[in-house]
């Protein structure tokens, strides 16, 4: 299989390289890139473990292929935390409201409340739901995390 360059931009940095055709957004980002916040659970899209932000909106990472991305801005979960080490204020609520356990699932949370509260910054508990319901926490009774959402909301 013959390979094509992809340049992208991914938390501000630029990276290019040439890849096959079949290698996802999440391989190229963890191999690639050495960005391995961004986890691979199904691999079908359907845990959300793997969601990035693509040009602010949250995909999939393991549903996008890298060659589609040539050009565009990719956000991961090491993107979102404060530049100065400190935690973002989704993550520093996931914390506080212990809206997280094991941690497989959280970037995938963390990459997606970002991109709900941005949409809609004073989401109710259905909204919440609703802009969450693509991503699967096994650890967690998910109230926690509706009330960190809910903590970003009020900080």
């Amino acid at each position: 299989m013959h390979e094509l360059p992809v340049e992208l931009s991914v938390n501000g940095r630029g990276y290019q390289d040439v890849v096959e055709p079949r290698v996802t957004l999440a391989d190229f980002l963890r191999d690639n890139c050495g960005l391995t916040g961004t986890h691979l659970g199904c691999e079908h899209g359907a845990c959300g473990a793997c969601t990035v932000l693509l040009d602010g909106q949250a995909v999939r990472s393991c549903l996008v292929f890298a060659v589609q991305v040539d050009g565009q801005e990719v956000t991961t979960v090491e993107g979102i935390a404060d530049p100065d080490g400190q935690l973002s204020p989704v993550q520093a609520a996931l914390k506080e409201c212990h809206g997280l356990q094991c941690g497989f699932c959280t970037p995938g949370f963390v990459t997606s409340i970002t991109a709900l509260l941005r949409d809609n910054p004073n989401p109710t508990d259905d909204e919440i739901r609703e802009g969450l319901s693509g991503n699967f926490c096994r650890c967690t009774g998910y109230q926690g995390i509706v009330n960190a959402v809910h903590r970003v909301c009020e900080a």
